[in-house]
This record gives structure tokens, C-alpha cells and sequence, in this order.
């Protein structure tokens, strides 16, 4: 199947929308492109379309997460927050943010639900009172050590997968800072 520019613009979508339904922004793109393009009507097909597999499996990852997660007591997106947070201690919002793709209005309801699992702080920086500095409590750091387990239980739900996941990971890399470039 030829990828059309319609395909590797989906992909965008898909990629920077991991926490957002892409319908609204995909269908504006699909009627800017192909309004004038007749003998591109093909590709308007659900089938064709290279984005709609990458959003289903996007989908089907997520729902995948929620039951290993499930004992955790951690939606998905707190698991990533999660995530950094173990990474790098005391890290800004801002910083967090940037790092989870997700703007203020997202990550402040997400960070509050957190807080009230006393699994994180908010704090104010030390050298600039105005930057609001997230840490881990004791209870989030406990917590790493079971959700030590996460990525196992997910390879294991993938089963006898023929495909090099890491060279996937690599490629949708790739595909999301090509496209960035142009956003």
C-alpha cells in the first residue's frame, strides 16, 4: 500500500494524541488535503488509512495497562507521571509537563489526583518561588518496587509477537520528531 501524505500526516495525531480522541484534528486534515483531490478517494477508506491500525493498537495498549495497573491504583497517564517522577526527583510541572506532552489544564487534575494518594507533593522551588516543584512521597517511592513488574507483565500480554519492539519504539520516534518539526 502507497502511503499518501494523508497517512504519514495520521500518524502525527496518533502519536502526539496518546491522551485525546484525534477524530477532530484528523478530519480537518483529511478535508484539507483531499477536497480537491479526486483520484485520491480511495484513501479515504478506514482501511487505508496507516493511522487508524496505529490508533487502534494505541487504544489496545492502554487498555492493556489498565488491568496491570489496576493493583497499582494508577491510570495509565498517572503511571507515566509516575514514571518520570522516579526518574527525576523534584521535577517542575513545567518540566513535566514538556516531558509528558501534556499541557497545565491536563496534568493539574492529574497531579491533584496523585497528590490525594499521597504518592506526591507539590512544592515551590527553592531558588524561584514561583515554579511549582513535584516530588514523590515515601509512598510513591514504595510503590516503584511493585510497579517494577509493569513492563514484564505488558511483554507478556504481547505473547509470541514477531516484531522488534525496540526497533518499532525507535521508529515512531522518528516518525514523531520528523513531524513535530512541521506542527
Amino acid at each position: 500500500m502507497r502511503l499518501s501524505l494523508f497517512s504519514i500526516c495520521g500518524i502525527s495525531n496518533a502519536i502526539a494524541s496518546l491522551f485525546k480522541p484525534m477524530y477532530i484534528v484528523h478530519n480537518l486534515i483529511a478535508m484539507e488535503l483531499f477536497m480537491s483531490t479526486p483520484e485520491l478517494s480511495d484513501h479515504l477508506y478506514l482501511d487505508n488509512q496507516f493511522c487508524f491500525p496505529l490508533y487502534r493498537a494505541t487504544n489496545a495498549m492502554v487498555r492493556a495497562y489498565r488491568s496491570v495497573l489496576e493493583p497499582l491504583d494508577l491510570t495509565y497517564a498517572q503511571y507515566l507521571t509516575m514514571l518520570v517522577l522516579w526518574q527525576t526527583e523534584g521535577v517542575s510541572v513545567k518540566e513535566l509537563g514538556d516531558r509528558l506532552h501534556l499541557d497545565s489544564g491536563t496534568l493539574t487534575p492529574l497531579l491533584k489526583r496523585l497528590e490525594v494518594k499521597q504518592l506526591i507533593v507539590r512544592g515551590r522551588c527553592s531558588k524561584d518561588e514561583r515554579v511549582r516543584v513535584i516530588s514523590t512521597t515515601d509512598i510513591g517511592k514504595e510503590l516503584k518496587s511493585k510497579a517494577a513488574l509493569v513492563p514484564e507483565q505488558m511483554r507478556c500480554k504481547l505473547g509470541e509477537l514477531d516484531i522488534d519492539l525496540l526497533g518499532f519504539k525507535a521508529m515512531c520516534q522518528e516518525v514523531y520528531l520528523a513531524l513535530e518539526k512541521n506542527v
